[in-house]
């Protein structure tokens, strides 16, 4: 019994190792991390991110993965080559991807001249419409197109063309352009630049097409979403728009893989949004930083269930949402203590009951050959002897049989069977004895 109580004390030494290791050095993440280029505004925003989480969070660590552009870092979430990355709701999205946080939401904007005859989406058809040039370009343009096929306008039928920005109110001026689609927030960023160039070229106060149809194409396109823009979102006196106008905005997302864990993604949110002020200091671009809305039920980037947690419960913080898993972590430990043991006892009783009908054999062997009659019937009592000595010899090896017990019973089984063969051969010499005596005596 003793090795059986030696294995449970250690298994039980290291579920408290375990439990122990658990407290005193968790919760922690190491978090990997997508990024653009340097110099890209994913760039600077990430950096700042790590920077301002690392310090407030010293149990989270941050490895920066750089990629080359929105797609890729969606590809690496899906891939699972990636723990966090930015995300645009309309561009390529991972079929795995939950959202953490909505880093920006931009507007998307078509620009008119002043009393330009286009009113609608639907006269656009036949013209031609400038893109500001940009690393976001491509995906602009399929936004233009995406909207577009919700009005059965062929993309071949809207020209398009890509214009630095410098060259913008020229190209309106000079009509090669009928409107502009920019995108941007409410607020300094593309929208503003592109309204004050026309306005500058023009003389006149630019407009926004309205999209009043904005809520039927979010649910074709999740990723794009309804929203209104009011009377002077993108610049004053007069205001562009000179009234509350309905369009489109798509989202910058901050997304991870819905295998996160809920208590780290509810951390990383929550990190996000206490420490948001500090994200500002080091790059305005924080400042559009909102939560998702943890009832959302679009399909496209759902918010992760560990945020709408944490949205839902409030100021809860890591360490209090990670006493459940310690929790549930120490009864699954100790359980496994408790079955292990029992598991051990089972098999140490068995262990017992073989070692006793070994035993009882032995003391068998020795009973019968005291009583044996020939040579043969110790012979097969030798042999079974024999193998039991040799189970017994492996069992020595692995340290799970009892010496003591079986060297008395060996010995006893063996000292039987030699003096019960020493009677046998004295037996035979003697009758051989007394028959040369009687020959002798009739040959007198």
């Amino acid at each position: 019994m003793r090795p059986a109580l030696l294995l449970t004390a250690g298994l039980l030494i290291v579920a408290a190792a375990v439990v122990a290791a658990v407290y005193f050095w968790s919760p922690q993440a190491n978090l990997r991390v997508t990024t653009g280029p340097p110099g890209s505004t994913a760039y600077r925003f990430i950096t700042a991110f790590a920077s301002v989480t690392e310090a407030n969070h010293p149990r989270i660590h941050i490895k920066l993965v750089q990629v080359a552009d929105l797609a890729a870092s969606a590809k690496a979430i899906e891939d699972h080559a990636t723990d966090l990355g930015i995300v645009r709701s309309d561009a390529v999205i991972p079929t795995n991807g939950e959202t953490i946080a909505i880093l920006r939401r931009d507007v998307v904007a078509f620009v008119v001249p002043a009393k330009s005859p286009i009113d609608k989406i639907p006269a656009l058809a036949g013209k031609t419409i400038g893109i500001p040039q940009g690393p976001l370009q491509t995906y602009n343009e399929q936004t233009l197109d995406s909207i577009l096929s919700y009005y059965n306008i062929p993309a071949k039928a809207v020209k398009r063309v890509f214009l630095p920005l410098a060259e913008i109110g020229a190209a309106v001026h000079d009509k090669q352009v009928a409107a502009v689609l920019a995108v941007g927030p409410m607020g300094p960023g593309e929208v503003v630049d592109v309204v004050g160039a026309v306005k500058l070229a023009t003389k006149g106060a630019p407009g926004i097409l309205a999209i009043d149809e904005a809520d039927a194409i979010n649910k074709r396109f999740p990723g794009l979403e309804s929203i209104d823009v009011p009377a002077g979102a993108f610049r004053g006196r007069p205001p562009t728009p000179d009234d509350t106008v309905t369009t489109l905005a798509v989202t910058y997302r901050f997304v991870a893989p819905n295998t996160m864990l809920d208590v780290v993604a509810g951390a990383i949110a929550r990190s996000i949004f206490t420490t948001k002020a500090q994200l500002v200091a080091k790059t305005p671009l924080a400042s559009q930083i909102e939560a998702p809305d943890p009832d959302d039920k679009n399909p496209v980037l759902p918010v992760h269930p560990g945020v709408a947690a944490y949205l839902n419960s409030g100021e809860q913080s890591f360490f209090d949402e990670f006493q459940k898993y310690f929790y549930l972590g120490g009864i699954a430990l100790s359980l496994g203590g408790s079955a292990t043991a029992l598991l051990v006892g089972r098999l140490s009783r068995k262990k017992s009951e073989s070692d006793l009908r070994q035993i009882d054999r032995l003391i068998e062997l020795a009973d019968k050959a005291l009583t044996a009659q020939t040579s043969s019937e110790l012979k097969a009592l030798e042999e079974e002897l024999n193998r039991i000595i040799a189970w017994f010899v492996k069992g020595q090896a692995s340290g799970a049989a009892d010496s003591t017990a079986f060297s008395i019973a060996i010995a006893h089984a063996q000292h039987a069977i030699e003096k019960q063969r020493d009677a046998l051969r004295q037996g035979q010499t003697g009758s051989i004895a007394t028959t040369i005596g009687g020959q002798n005596e009739e040959k007198k």
